[in-house]
């Protein structure tokens, strides 16, 4: 249980150190930060373990027992997410060493990097309601100050709209936080479960998860709380937009949504039928928006909306299949989305643009760009055998099996659009004619190439999540899910 605080300390010690030395010793940042990341993945793969052997862990700060003192908690969803988060950062730093070269003040990105890895682990973690929205701001605060990294007027915009929502949210969140908190007189998650098991007013724990639809609902991206996304994303460098599509907005969103909905408040069959048509909605819009876009990345970020639809859609079913399957999409969409982003990165770090119009075989000049990419586009659009194809269709199976025919057509209507437009992706950029002002470009260096690489690798082979070895990595993440309200039992069993 010791090795929970150090998934915090590891990446604020990080970026302490870099925001110091940083700046005075060459390559300093890249070293430590790549060593930070490394250690985070390590730490991580090392708690499926612990998991496996003792299914709950609980991390008691100050030796003060819960609930009256603060925890952290290490169960199947904890593991599940903190490997999924750790693997994409330190492919990222790794890809960023040579990518954030063009970038003044490379040490300044690595430290605000670094908070954004503590926020994200930190919420994870955490067992406590409050601490959640303080880590929850330090990842939400390093992010926008990431998007107007590169601080042309375009990012500052960008970054600006999306403090100004992403504050919205907080305030919604916050709001819930206070009158949960004035209601049970604990911040302790599974002692607040266990106060609202046993006293819960039904249209008190209904207002309160409005409250927190729209604050999480609103960090993750979903339709109609969407507007934020198709601008922050394109503006951050790339290896941002690779965390903000990739990880960012499950953890602050879906993970947060998940956890407090299934383990705290309790799902009643009217939240998930929202949480199902939220999830269509989002899938469909962000498809058609996503078609129209000639940016890479801004086609990549509408993209993103309609994948947290996926997800969402899923978890509004909520059988044990179709939580297995929307925890499944979300790895999934963490590996190829990540990978996605770093290729539009690849591009315009060769090219220098990012509109497709302008582009056209560079098949030829990018092959590990090019041949990565089409593995990507490939697993987002479901294609066999790649790990998207597995995801989706549990995903359409579990909604075939609860009954929503509709909505199970529509997730496959939808899956036949984002082919479209990847396809579209694809043979605008990668495949025709080079264009003639483009002939004498080069491949990007070798570590954003090893990142790309890595990740297509995992989009071949995270079929094999579904595999009788590795199954039980997803299982216990959906079980916490599944087991709901029981969650409290479970922690407060582990504590004593």
């Amino acid at each position: 249980m010791k090795i929970l605080p150090f998934f915090v300390i590891i990446s604020l010690g990080s970026a302490f150190l870099i925001s110091l030395f940083g700046k005075k010793i060459k390559n300093f940042a890249d070293i430590v930060a790549n060593l930070g990341t490394l250690s985070l993945l390590i730490l991580s793969l090392y708690s499926v373990r612990l998991v496996a052997v003792h299914r709950v862990l609980v991390y008691k700060v100050g030796s003060w027992m819960p609930p009256i003192g603060i925890c952290m908690v290490l169960d199947g969803l904890t593991s599940f997410m903190l490997v999924t988060i750790n693997l994409v950062s330190f492919l990222v730093t790794i890809y960023s060493i040579s990518y954030m070269e063009k970038y003044t003040d490379k040490f300044r990105f690595y430290t605000l990097f670094m908070l954004l890895v503590a926020g994200m682990n930190g919420i994870i973690i955490t067992g406590d309601l409050f601490n959640l929205f303080v880590f929850l701001e330090i990842a939400s605060i390093a992010s926008y100050a990431l998007v107007a990294f590169g601080t042309e007027a375009e990012e500052l915009e960008a970054s600006f709209k999306y403090a100004v929502m992403g504050s919205v949210a907080s305030s919604f969140i916050l709001l819930g936080i206070a009158l949960l908190y004035s209601y049970t007189a604990t911040l302790n998650m599974a002692d607040i479960s266990l106060v609202l098991s046993s006293k819960g007013s039904v249209l008190f724990i209904s207002f309160v998860a409005v409250l927190f639809l729209a604050g999480f609902g609103l960090k993750a991206a979903l339709v109609p709380f969407h507007a934020w996304l198709p601008d922050a994303h394109p503006s951050a460098p790339a290896p941002i937009s690779a965390m903000l599509s990739g990880v960012f907005i499950k953890v602050l969103g879906v993970y947060a949504l998940a956890r407090i909905f299934f383990n705290i408040l309790g799902v009643s069959s009217k939240m998930l039928f929202i949480l199902i048509i939220l999830g269509v909605i989002s899938m469909v819009v962000g498809a058609f928006l996503a078609i129209a876009q000639s940016d890479i990345k801004r086609m990549f970020a509408y993209s993103s909306i309609s994948q947290i639809g996926y997800i969402i859609f899923a978890l509004g079913i909520g059988t044990p299949l179709a939580i297995f399957g929307a925890l499944f999409h979300l790895f999934n969409h963490a590996i190829f989305k990540s990978l996605l982003f770093l290729n539009s990165g690849a591009i315009e770090y060769s090219v220098h643009t990012r509109d497709l119009k302008k582009l056209g075989g560079l098949n030829s000049q990018l092959p590990v760009t090019g041949y990565t990419s089409l593995l990507g586009s490939m697993s987002i659009a479901g294609i066999p055998p790649l790990g998207g194809f597995f995801s989706k269709l549990i995903i359409i199976i579990a909604a075939v099996e609860a009954r929503y025919f509709g909505f199970a057509l529509v997730a496959i209507l939808i899956s036949i659009l984002t082919l479209a437009y990847y396809l579209k992706f694809q043979s605008f950029a990668f495949f025709g004619k080079p264009n003639e002002g483009k002939l004498k470009i080069k491949e990007v260096p070798g570590l954003m190439q090893f990142s790309m690489l890595t990740l297509a690798i995992i989009c071949v082979a995270s079929g094999l999540l579904i595999s009788p070895m590795v199954k039980p990595f997803l299982n216990s993440a959906r079980d916490v899910l599944w087991l709901g309200k029981g969650y409290a039992e479970t922690v407060f069993g582990a504590v004593k």
